[in-house]
C-alpha cells in the first residue's frame, strides 16, 4: 500500500512538470513552441515517458492545463465575490478575472481560444467551466436563462482581448470595470427604476 502511494505520488510529480513546463514554454515563446520532444527534455524524460502520462500529447496536455485554468479563474473569481453584492461584486470579480488573464495570458489562450475539446453551453459542459460562469452569475445576480451573464462574460473577454492586443487605454482598465459595475448591477437607482 505504501509503495502504491510513492508511485502515484511520482507519478502526480512527472505530471505536475510535465504541465508546469508546458505553461512556462507557452508564457515565453507561445503554444506553437510547445512540443512533445520540447517537454521530454525540459522535464529530463523520454517522449514515451510523456505519453505514458499524456498518451493524448499535446493536445491532452493543452486540455489539462485549461480545466486547471478554469479551476485557478473560479477559485479567484469566487475569493474576489466573497459575500460582496451588486456594483461591488461585478467590479471585484470583473478586476479578478482581468487581472488572471493578463497574469496568465496562455493559459487564458488555450482556455478560450484554442481549439481543444471543451464545449460550453452544452449538456455536457464539464464541471469546471460550469463553475467559473456560476461565479459570474452570482456577481451580477442572473437567476435568469444565464444570457445576462452571457453578455457579462463577452464583455470580460473581449475586454481580455482588446487590451492584449493594445486596442483599449491601459490607464482605462479601472474605469472599464467601473462601467460594467453600473451597467451590470441587479439594483439600479431608484430613479431609474420603472
Amino acid at each position: 500500500m505504501a509503495e502504491q502511494t510513492k508511485r502515484q505520488q511520482r507519478t502526480d510529480e512527472r505530471r505536475r512538470r510535465i504541465l508546469a513546463a508546458a505553461r512556462e514554454r507557452a508564457d515565453v515563446d507561445g503554444w506553437g513552441a510547445v512540443t512533445t520532444r520540447h517537454l521530454a527534455d525540459a522535464i529530463g524524460y523520454t517522449q514515451p515517458v510523456l505519453y505514458g502520462h499524456f498518451p493524448g500529447g499535446k493536445s491532452e496536455i493543452m486540455l489539462a492545463i485549461a480545466l486547471e485554468g478554469f479551476v485557478d479563474l473560479t477559485r479567484q473569481c469566487r475569493d474576489a465575490l466573497g459575500r460582496k453584492r451588486g456594483r461591488r461584486a461585478i467590479e471585484a470579480v470583473a478586476a479578478a478575472y482581468l487581472r488572471f488573464s493578463r497574469e496568465h495570458p496562455a493559459v487564458y489562450e488555450v482556455m478560450f481560444q484554442l481549439p481543444i475539446d471543451v464545449r460550453f453551453a452544452s449538456d455536457d459542459t464539464r464541471s469546471e467551466l460550469r463553475a467559473g460562469f456560476d461565479v459570474l452569475a452570482d456577481a451580477i445576480g442572473d437567476d435568469g436563462d444565464g444570457t445576462a451573464t452571457e453578455v457579462f462574460w463577452s464583455a470580460l473577454h473581449g475586454t481580455c482581448l482588446l487590451e492584449r492586443a493594445g486596442r483599449m487605454r491601459p490607464a482605462h482598465r479601472s474605469q472599464r470595470i467601473t462601467e460594467l459595475g453600473a451597467r451590470f448591477a441587479t439594483n439600479p437607482p431608484a430613479e431609474s427604476r420603472s
